[in-house]
């Protein structure tokens, strides 16, 4: 039964990370620009993006493994979870997390960095250039990163961690075993810890903005008017538009004085909406998929489907995003008040004294696999997503500099990079915030519950399967002999708070941190709430633009039909029922028709 529910446990693993490898690549996909697509910036972007995100997603797998080993009715081990199975597990899930965790080490720093360079020598480069120089050139620039990575882990190595003082919480069992001594480790968890801190200020930046944004995106974005019709009616007008100004330029041909001031008027008129309309066309065409692939008008054709149900899945997303703040909010609050050691050990709590909700609801999930793993990875790309908007509102920028512009459909290879390694440092922070403010007890024992009764003969383990008021849940303040033959902590809270402990300045400027993401939440939430922030003059003018074409698609009593042409990919045979807001017809009288010529 055991190695049932364990396999079933790492099937369910291995469908979520196939499902975020679609993720990662419709996202590459989406964002890339179709006209300058490389086929290993797209590569290594979706492998980064599909590991990163697998890493977050490890830790429900964790949970789910070592809460199997306890009975939550009797508040003991199962027969099965012997000392030596129990290590065996956490054996196997260490080994599994610190490959993850390397291996997401070398793709930031390492492939990434080279497949940026190597795109850069494939485009600048000379044509009779072959392919070997292009690698070196590559090269050249990369060994700066592998200096930067080797330098890291000799830091790690040597750098000192705190002190094990006699007396204190720091002698109760859970805290000692997170005092690592192994080298090689504290090397790999000082350089995962200063990743964790380079991702939480982009965490802070992007993340907080995209999490207020994402779901006001949602209900805000509900077009009405379909891919197909706007084509055709944009066509239509673009026809007329051209005709009449080719009726305009005969009319004045062979003029001494040029061209009546009126027609000149009109005639300007007429270009500036032509200049619309061929945005419109293009807009269009960028909807219904035009030179695209099967995947991205496979996508196309999704996002037709459950376009009716945008507007109260934006509504859900922001009851989410203030249900998460409201839960950061009161952890933070707990870890401020109640921490045991404070800055010492970065805010370790040792107990909850605050619940909050969503730890709450997790917990109680916890108990029906794999329900807590669905909530887990749908959260998990709430965060993901509202990164991602996060990054395509702001930009990547230094200091007040836009470097690249993140765009759906506009983004060049290298701001694709660069987006995914700062989406993969992203990620790291996530994952801390998961298990330190989000659900601290289901992340750290989940579900476990331990007896408190004394055991009726030496080799047996108590049992309160008939008093279930000796049963309390696992912490880490649990000091009794009870407690520790029955509470195994996740790897991945074992993990994190051994870079606290051992690094209290990672574990303090982490903690404090998560109170300027709930703050520039606020900001930002408030702000859209009133209007759409903008960011400069240039990104004011592009959206004004597309404002007003995608006005064409605001009517709510057309939203069904417009989602079947899009789905059918066909234009409605009434054309006269869709009235979009087009040109001003040519034939209207203007102010200065009664003028004479």
């Amino acid at each position: 039964m055991a190695a049932i529910q364990t396999t079933l446990i790492w099937i369910a693993y291995a469908v979520a990370v196939v499902i975020l490898m679609a993720v990662a690549s419709i996202f590459v996909y989406t964002y890339q620009k179709p006209g300058d697509r490389s086929a290993i910036v797209s590569t290594v972007a979706i492998i980064t993006l599909t590991s990163l995100l697998a890493t977050v997603l490890l830790l429900p797998v964790d949970i789910a493994l070592v809460s199997s080993t306890t009975s939550l009715r009797h508040g003991r081990k199962k027969d099965w979870a012997t000392p030596d199975r129990v290590h065996h597990m956490l054996l196997t899930l260490k080994i599994v997390y610190y490959t993850l965790f390397s291996w997401d080490a070398l793709l930031c720093l390492i492939v990434a960095p080279f497949t940026y360079f190597l795109y850069e020598e494939q485009e600048e480069g000379d044509e009779e250039q072959t392919v070997g120089s292009k690698l070196w050139g590559a090269l050249k620039y990369t060994i700066a990163f592998v200096f930067l990575v080797i330098i890291l882990f000799l830091v790690g190595f040597f750098v000192p961690v705190v002190a094990q003082k006699p007396g204190g919480h720091l002698d109760l069992d859970y805290f000692k075993n997170l005092l690592t001594e192994n080298r090689g480790e504290r090397a790999l968890t000082f350089s995962i810890g200063l990743l964790v801190a380079i991702g939480t200020v982009l965490y802070v930046l992007y993340t907080a903005p995209g999490f207020a944004l994402f779901p006001i995106s949602l209900i805000k974005s509900a077009p009405g008017i379909s891919a197909p019709t706007l084509a055709a009616t944009t066509a239509s007008a673009l026809e007329a538009n051209r005709e009449r100004q080719r009726q305009l330029e005969a009319r004045n041909m062979g003029h001494e004085d040029g061209m009546a001031p009126k027609d000149r008027r009109e005639l300007d008129m007429l270009l500036r909406e032509e200049r619309t309309l061929v945005r419109r066309e293009r807009l269009a065409a960028e909807a219904r998929g035009d030179g695209e692939g099967r995947l991205m008008k496979i996508w196309t054709k999704i996002e037709a489907v459950f376009r009716p149900v945008k507007l109260l899945g934006g509504l859900f997303l922001l009851l989410v995003a203030i249900l998460l703040w409201v839960s950061m909010l009161l952890t933070g609050i707990d870890k401020a008040k109640y921490s045991i050691c404070k800055s010492k050990c970065g805010y370790i709590l040792g107990h909850i004294n605050i619940w909050s909700p969503i730890n709450l609801i997790f917990l109680q999930s916890s108990k029906v696999f794999p329900v807590d793993y669905v909530l887990v990875t749908l959260l998990v790309l709430f965060f993901f997503f509202s990164s991602v908007v996060g990054i395509a509102s702001i930009g990547i920028r230094f200091l007040w500099v836009r470097l690249f512009q993140i765009r759906k459909g506009h983004s060049s290879p290298q701001a694709l990079l660069m987006a995914v390694v700062m989406l993969a440092l992203i990620s790291l922070a996530i994952n801390y915030s998961l298990v330190t403010m989000v659900a601290p007890q289901y992340a750290t024992f989940g579900a476990q519950m331990y007896c408190t009764q004394e055991p009726r003969g030496p080799d047996e383990q108590p049992d309160c399967g008939d008093r279930e008021e000796f049963i309390l849940p696992c912490s880490e303040l649990a000091n009794s002999t009870a407690a520790a033959n029955v509470c195994t902590p996740s790897f991945a809270s074992t993990f994190f708070n051994r870079v606290t402990l051992n690094y209290p300045y990672f574990g303090a400027f982490n903690f404090w941190a998560q109170f300027g993401f709930l703050a520039l939440f606020i900001v930002v939430f408030v702000t859209a709430l009133i209007r759409t922030p903008r960011l400069d003059e240039d990104q004011l003018d592009a959206d004004a633009e597309e404002a007003e074409e995608e006005g064409l698609l605001a009517s709510t009593g057309r939203r069904f039909g417009a989602t079947w042409q899009d789905i059918t990919g066909r234009a409605s045979g009434n054309r006269h029922h869709v009235q979009p807001t087009a040109p001003p017809s040519y034939n209207v009288q203007t102010p200065y028709e009664d003028e004479e010529d």
